[in-house]
């Protein structure tokens, strides 16, 4: 069941988008070579807990950290640890914040030093597809509208998208219905409706769309090695467009 937010929801939902933000741009501006995924974990929990608000992700369903960090072939949900990160790594930052009962949803991808020049293109590429993405999510369109929009960009760069994982609706919970896929035919799945907020996150890969989950049960790789890159903004569904709550 898809739950529409009202304008009460919607402003609580503003309030933990903007904290969301704050904690992903303040993270994204300390990694920095030499520091280990631990380390950038523990930084995003401080900047959380000086807020007054909570880690949305730690404990869900058993996750063990903060914040998810994803290096170079990790594609998401990356456990934070005693990998250290180099110079020229990417490094995917998926921050999640709870505060008055909703959550704010958001990602980035770093590059941290300097970085090969199809690595940058592939940033730009899959930022540029969360916002092809965004620019869809518009009253009487369909979810499938956004998933095009997102393979359309990044498969006309010469990038692959993932498929085994999808963005989602969002509130109260972390996981909402309607799935948001990162790929399809247009005008299929779920009319859009004000008070709708969906988390819009392309995982785009160098290489491959393949994927597989590791031993840990958490940590998603790319199948062929290759780096991939990953931007989320938590969003609701707007009449001449989306508004972005983790902007």
């Amino acid at each position: 069941m898809i739950i529409l937010k009202t304008a009460a929801d919607l402003e609580r939902m503003r309030t933990s988008g903007r904290m969301a933000a704050a904690v992903r741009d303040a993270t994204a501006r300390a990694v920095s070579p030499g520091m280990t995924t631990a380390e950038i974990s523990d930084y995003a929990a401080e900047v959380i807990r000086g807020m007054g608000a909570e880690s949305a992700f730690l404990g869900y369903h058993g996750y063990p950290g903060h914040i998810c960090i994803s290096p170079n072939e990790v594609v998401v949900h990356g456990i934070p640890g005693v990998r250290r990160i180099q110079n020229g790594d990417l490094v995917s930052l998926d921050i999640g914040v709870r505060y008055g009962g909703f959550v704010g949803d958001t990602a980035t991808t770093v590059m941290v030093g300097a970085v090969d020049e199809t690595v940058r293109r592939l940033v730009e590429t899959t930022e540029k597809a969360l916002y092809a993405g965004i620019a869809m999510a518009i009253v009487g369109g369909r979810v499938s509208d956004i998933s095009h929009a997102v393979q359309q960009t990044a498969e006309l760069a010469g990038f692959s998208v993932v498929r085994a994982f999808v963005g989602h609706g969002i509130g109260r919970a972390v996981h909402e219905e309607p799935q948001v896929p990162n790929f399809g035919a247009p005008g299929r799945g779920p009319l859009l409706k004000t008070g709708m907020t969906l988390a819009i996150e392309p995982m785009v890969n160098l290489g491959q769309a393949d994927v597989e989950v590791l031993e840990d049960g958490w940590t998603v790789v790319t199948k062929d090695g290759r780096w991939s890159a990953h931007f989320e903004h938590t969003v609701a569904v707007g009449l001449e467009g989306a508004e972005i709550l983790t902007r």
